[in-house]
């Protein structure tokens, strides 16, 4: 099956089950290619080369991570802690053949995944994305993030605490929207406070 053709029957699958649990928001339905499919697609080029797995975490309704699995063949572990969202993504997997498993767990419950490649969207602010993402990256592994309006203050904040090389892309789908590729990620260590002699 081609990848337009898995797509739609992946499009098709969701908006039947959209009908029954929130996969995507209502207003979005008429535009689910830009708004998810498309979105998700623009990523694939950006993803790192070369082989070890990839987590797709709080996946929700499968995007990114179900979409780059079909585009890029790269086998990918969907987290999604939502049972009803897990029997989607289950079932999209069945029917589109993406090469994917899917972990119905929250992340902060996970064993580590050694993932070379970690994709979110619309999870949480980068601090806190970064926190549960990173004990389940692999050494060396990357970030890839869609970011909305906030992108740079959310970067500032997370500066705090993490030190990383950060490459920006701009949303081919959302004028306001930024993607980040994030790699080296270490923490920040707690600076030490001076000793002062005493006299």
């Amino acid at each position: 099956m081609e990848l337009r053709a898995r797509l739609d029957a992946y499009a098709a699958l969701l908006l039947r089950w959209n009908a029954r649990i929130n996969l995507i928001g209502p207003s979005t339905i008429a535009s689910i290619w830009q708004r998810h499919i498309d979105d998700s697609l623009q990523l694939a080029p950006l993803c790192p080369a070369g082989a070890g797995g990839a987590a797709d975490l709080g996946s929700g309704a499968g995007f990114p991570g179900l979409v780059l699995a079909l585009a890029t063949g790269r086998s990918f572990t969907l987290v999604e802690a939502d049972r009803r969202k897990a029997a989607f993504l289950a079932e999209a997997v069945r029917v589109t053949g993406a090469p994917a498993r899917v972990a119905c767990a929250r992340i902060a419950d996970l064993a580590p995944l050694g993932a070379t490649l970690i994709t979110a969207r619309a999870l949480a602010p980068l601090p806190d994305l970064l926190a549960l993402a990173v004990p389940h990256l692999a050494a060396g592994g990357v970030l890839l993030l869609p970011k909305g309006a906030q992108a740079s203050a959310e970067l500032t904040n997370a500066r705090r605490g993490w030190h990383m090389r950060v490459d920006a892309f701009p949303s081919r789908t959302a004028r306001e929207a930024t993607i980040l590729r994030l790699s080296e990620l270490r923490r920040v260590e707690p600076s030490t406070p001076e000793r002062h002699a005493t006299s």
